[in-house]
């Protein structure tokens, strides 16, 4: 699908980033509303803020969870909002962060999962209390800059990949549901992500290339296990490193520094090479196998989502990506009671990993996403 006319119009791309379309966006009148913006100091945001300025007024919004540079993020997001000559209003969710994501995220590792905070995050907070907190201000919708595309078709809110396929965040707004999506703006949709720096350099910012948003933004330096240890030592629990025979290879220290498919680290030594094939928290053991082991052709989930409210087609083939890296594949639907439901692939698939998310798509657009078990 070709993105066509703006907002207010059915089955079209909903600011989608050309530079006609925003021409015709801008000096439409009855556009003109109050924007909220979510900010974080980097390009895309900035990006955003630059856009939506030339439609009314305009206004930054920063989140502080538990980022460990907050300061010199804030001090950052303040220097870029007063050359943008917009204001900044700063929201602390630091109580509702710790509750619903940094919990989540630890219970699961302990219990020998793999979590996407990511995820969680945009439902739960940043889409969700933080876009609340937003609209309290006085805000008409809110804007981020996610590379991700919104189609209204009848009423209904579509999420299609960005246009920017190697940019394309999509993944990460699987559990959004049709009131998210309806007070939403992704501005830089339809633009590539060297337009995005482009744009900003020629407002005069000369800083961003070379630096991008780190992944999980409550992680210093980005280790996993350190994070862990210090949170829950009590859940600390060491245990064997096993084949799936019961042969017992070594010890490790603990299910959570440890994921499927992984092959380095596990320091045990075997005549041919040797993968994490499955995690056993009952047991407390990681358990090991050959790469062929790692191939499965189908998966269960649980908690469907739907983003359009209404599930698919039941039995039929679409896209499916068991991680955000992944590049999807090919499989049939299968439909259960209480939300649950498994995938069958045409082609098997390597290192299927219990609590990340299998997310669904039929040609470039979003349907929705069930949790891997």
């Amino acid at each position: 699908m070709t993105p066509g006319k703006l907002p207010h119009y059915d089955n079209q791309y909903l600011f989608a980033g050309q530079p006609s379309m925003k021409e015709q966006y801008y000096l439409n009148p009855m556009n003109r509303q109050k924007t909220g913006i979510a900010m974080s100091g980097g390009v895309d945001s900035t990006a955003c803020a630059l856009l939506l300025k030339k439609q009314g007024e305009v206004e930054g919004f920063f989140m502080r969870l538990h980022q460990p540079d907050f300061e010199q993020q804030k001090n950052r997001v303040e220097s870029i909002a007063e050359k943008l000559s917009i204001r900044l209003n700063v929201i602390d969710l630091r109580d509702e962060f710790e509750e619903k994501v940094l919990d989540y995220f630890t219970s699961h590792y302990f219990r020998g999962l793999t979590p996407n905070p990511c995820v969680v995050c945009n439902r739960e907070i940043k889409f969700g209390l933080f876009f609340d907190r937003i609209m309290a201000h006085g805000m008409d919708r809110a804007a981020t800059g996610h590379y991700a595309n919104l189609v209204c078709t009848d009423g209904i809110y579509h999420l299609h990949c960005g246009t920017d396929r190697s940019k394309d965040q999509s993944y990460f707004l699987s559990r959004l549901d049709q009131q998210q999506l309806s007070r939403i703006l992704f501005p830089l949709g339809g633009m590539e992500k060297e337009q995005t720096y482009r744009l900003v350099e020629e407002h005069g910012f000369e800083d961003f290339r070379g630096i991008e948003s780190q992944d999980v933004c409550f992680l210093e330096g980005g280790k996993i296990s350190s994070f862990l240890e210090k949170r829950a030592p009590e859940s600390l629990r060491h245990g064997s490193i096993v084949t799936r025979s019961g042969k017992k290879l070594g010890e490790h220290r603990g299910l959570f520094r440890y994921t499927i498919g992984q092959r380095k680290g596990l320091g045990i030594s075997s005549s041919h090479p040797l993968y994490v094939t499955a995690l056993d928290p009952a047991t407390g053991s990681v358990i090991v196998g050959s790469d062929e082991e790692l191939l499965k052709t189908s998966i269960r989930v649980k908690d469907l989502h739907w983003l359009s409210g209404t599930p698919p087609e039941n039995r039929k083939k679409y896209t499916v990506r068991i991680r955000y890296s992944h590049r999807g594949a090919s499989a049939t639907l299968v439909l259960e009671k209480n939300n649950n439901g498994h995938f069958l692939f045409d082609e098997p698939q390597r290192a299927i990993t219990p609590g990340q998310y299998a997310v669904v798509y039929t040609e470039n657009e979003l349907l929705g996403s069930g949790i891997i078990v």
